[in-house]
């Protein structure tokens, strides 16, 4: 992924990922890894939203709906976490079928 991502690309959580919530909150396990990470409840959101595949503008529309966020600060702060979640294997990225 390049320094700004491609609205072309489609992310989608990883199926060897597994996860529970805990107090509004998420606890991931990558099962290749054995490794836990965790993620507050915005971030519990966007992985609730990457169970289908989504681009980041739908995942920015969709926070900017639920929280108080300005949109220039969501997009920095979801691509961020998109760019994390990669790193650690827990994403996927496709360009097939994105809008």
């Amino acid at each position: 992924m390049g320094a700004d991502l491609a609205e072309d690309y489609l992310i989608r959580a990883n199926g060897d990922v597994v996860f529970c919530e805990l107090g509004g909150e998420l606890a991931l396990l990558d099962l290749h890894s054995n490794t836990y990470y965790g993620l507050n409840k915005v971030g519990a959101r966007i992985w609730d939203l990457l169970q289908e595949p989504r681009s980041v503008s739908q995942l920015c529309e969709a926070v900017t709906e639920h929280y108080d966020v300005d949109p220039l600060r969501c997009r920095a702060d979801v691509e961020a976490l998109v760019r994390q979640l990669a790193n650690a294997k827990l994403i996927g990225f496709s360009n097939e079928g994105a809008a």
